[in-house]
């Protein structure tokens, strides 16, 4: 299949052209021909011209690539490589929400041929390859799996936002459903990835290495949250603290924050999904969960005692939150805990306002019911929530030119440690 695919007689198609799809169907199409699925018509019409709708790719990111973008199922008959690389979210419950990987498979056994391979890039829980994806596979096809077509399992890797640690930079770890799979991914994903290939013995430990990885920094990152909630008590600085601690050779330096987007904030349930399936009930991962997402309110009812403390009267106190996005310098706003600062804000009858220099304002306004607003003057409080690069270079004199007397800057991960003595000032 290698030899077929790099003289371009057969294509890697590309189901999914998000954030991790998109770079890996670009990278592709440098050395092969690529068809690159996705189901929305609108983000296929701006990749064809040259535009990341993740707003992650600059424009020149697309040239030099052999590659066509199409929202047509049927263009995906020419494909003999199939990557799927469709979003894995929670339900309301926190249940993984698994129908556009099974859309996704659906649309591909439809066309899959005799000898063709299908590889997951998805977070899922460790299994679902097999129990899951494949039966739809054959279901689709008519084919018999391993004996008609196999399957591969490399989990992505990509940080949104992270212009250092980029696809090709980061070692890339493959399986395959055989060793005759294994190999022809490994030597398919390492034509691209400089960084490396580690093949894993199975499906699920590919799956599982995934899953484990956001998983433990959830874990450490609510363990830095609770010793903030520990240490506000104690009136010590947290961010002191892991300075100082920081000093010696084998401390883990994890900060913490706020966990969201559709990595951290999310996967550690797939796993404690499949681990309740099989009679276990997770006892230390769902704790991490509970702190990280618990940290929104409590940042909001921090900032209304700070108002408190300084003689405000918290009824109609005008506040601005700086930052929506679900992590600095990303324009993503999936899963973002800074809704839930604003939401516990609302119960306090406080006017709100929210400014962000990523994010888009009507999206906003409809995941969350709020839109961004142009930065005023003489708010109580200012809440820092996220530190983009925009936000970090600010200084004293310029939150007390957009804040009234006697007023509190809430720096959520600390950026302005010991700049803001003329404020009332607070920080995880």
């Amino acid at each position: 299949m290698y030899n077929s695919l790099i003289k371009k007689e057969s294509k890697i198609a590309l189901i999914g052209l998000g954030y991790v799809g998109l770079p890996i169907a670009l990278e592709f199409a440098r050395k092969y021909s690529v068809v690159g699925f996705d189901i929305n018509q609108e983000r296929v019409d701006l990749m064809r011209r040259g535009i990341d709708p993740s707003n992650e790719l600059e424009s020149s990111a697309f040239e030099g690539c052999d590659i066509y973008f199409t929202a047509d199922p049927s263009d995906l008959k020419e494909a003999t490589f199939f990557v799927v690389a469709v979003p894995t979210p929670i339900d309301e419950h926190t249940n993984p929400d698994l129908k556009p990987l099974i859309g996704a498979s659906t649309t591909v056994g439809r066309v899959l041929k005799k000898g063709d391979i299908v590889v997951y890039e998805s977070t899922v829980y460790p299994g679902c390859t097999e129990e899951d994806c494949i039966p739809i596979l054959e279901m689709e096809s008519g084919l018999k799996f391993n004996l008609e077509f196999k399957v591969g399992y490399s989990p992505e890797r990509i940080n949104p936002g992270d212009k250092e640690h980029t696809l090709t930079k980061i070692l890339k770890v493959v399986s395959g459903s055989d060793a005759e799979c294994l190999e022809t991914v490994a030597q398919v994903y390492g034509s691209i990835i400089t960084a490396g290939i580690h093949k894993a013995p199975s499906l699920k430990v590919a799956e599982a290495a995934k899953i484990i990885e956001n998983t433990q920094r959830d874990v450490n990152i609510a363990l830095m949250n609770e010793l903030s909630l520990i240490f506000n008590k104690m009136g010590i600085n947290t961010y002191d603290v892991l300075e100082a601690a920081g000093t010696k050779w084998n401390f883990l330096k994890f900060f913490p924050g706020l966990v969201g987007g559709h990595c951290i904030g999310v996967d550690p349930y797939y796993l404690t999904y499949k681990a309740a399936e099989l009679g276990y009930q997770s006892k230390v991962i769902l704790a991490g969960r509970g702190i990280n997402d618990s940290m929104g309110n409590y940042i909001a009812k921090e900032t209304i005692t700070g108002l408190l403390k300084l003689g405000k009267e918290i009824k109609n106190s005008r506040i601005l939150v700086m930052g929506a996005t679900f992590k600095e310098n990303v324009s993503d706003i999936r899963n973002s805990k800074v809704a839930d600062i604003i939401n516990e804000l609302k119960n306090y009858n406080v006017k709100i306002e929210v400014a962000d220099p990523q994010a888009n304002s009507d999206e906003l306004n409809h995941e969350y019911g709020f839109s961004l607003s142009p930065i005023g003057t003489d708010y109580d409080a200012v809440i820092v929530a996220v530190n983009h690069n925009e936000y970090t270079s600010l200084d004293q004199a310029y939150f007390k030119s957009i804040t009234t007397n006697n007023s509190l800057l809430v720096d959520v991960k600390g950026i302005y440690r010991n700049q803001t003595k003329e404020l009332g000032y607070w920080s995880l």
